[in-house]
């Protein structure tokens, strides 16, 4: 799988520095190489438990302007938060399957790159439905309307995208979005990178203490 993912990455123009097979290699590469991004298994050798996620805060604690997507096949939450514990910027959490769709892939790592954040859609889906499920959320507030703009607003989307992919007026999205801080007692902030950054340490935050 190393090797198909890194032939596929360098078919579409990236610039593969390096490959590793366990956690210490992982370690050694980013201090060595000094990648813009780390592309890596949450799970690899000696344990195969949660390596990824502690070369991740690792190589984050030597070098904060490197970004780290983490490639997962688990939609445990647990995952998540671990991940996301120290905060959102820099860090992407992505589905094995998404291995297969290189251009969004691509995506994810030039953003994650550039210090944005980038949570797999289908992860943020379940977070939200489970959230929303939980007695007392503040997310059970939010009509479905508003659900599925906070879905798209913590995937990354601006705007712009979010009122093209629901088909609906740029103003509606933003009454939506300004219905959504309300109701999560969140503050607007003017930079989508704060803002996305915003609701998925609430969401976190909201998993923790419920």
């Amino acid at each position: 799988m190393r090797e198909g993912t890194r032939r596929l990455l360098e078919e579409a123009g990236l610039s593969v520095v390096g490959v590793a097979s366990d956690y210490q290699t992982v370690i050694d590469q980013a201090r060595n190489l000094l990648p813009q991004v780390v592309l890596m298994d949450i799970r690899m050798p000696p344990t195969y438990t949660m390596e990824g996620i502690r070369a991740a805060h690792q190589i984050k604690a030597e070098r904060p302007e490197t970004g780290v997507v983490i490639m997962t096949q688990h939609d445990d939450e647990s995952y998540v938060w671990a991940l996301l514990k120290e905060g959102v910027a820099g860090y992407g959490y992505l589905h094995k399957v998404r291995v297969g769709d290189i251009d969004q892939l691509v995506r994810a790592l030039q953003e994650v790159a550039a210090g944005g954040s980038v949570l797999d859609p289908r992860i943020v889906e379940s977070l939200l439905a489970l959230r929303s499920r939980k007695p007392g959320s503040r997310l059970s507030r939010l009509s479905p309307a508003e659900l599925e703009v906070l879905k798209l607003m913590a995937e990354g989307n601006s705007n712009t995208r979010i009122s093209q992919h629901l088909y609906v007026a740029l103003g509606t999205v933003e009454k939506r979005i300004a219905a959504v801080f309300t109701k999560l007692g969140l503050s607007e902030e003017p930079n989508l990178n704060r803002r996305v950054a915003a609701v998925l340490i609430y969401l976190r935050e909201s998993a923790t203490s419920g």
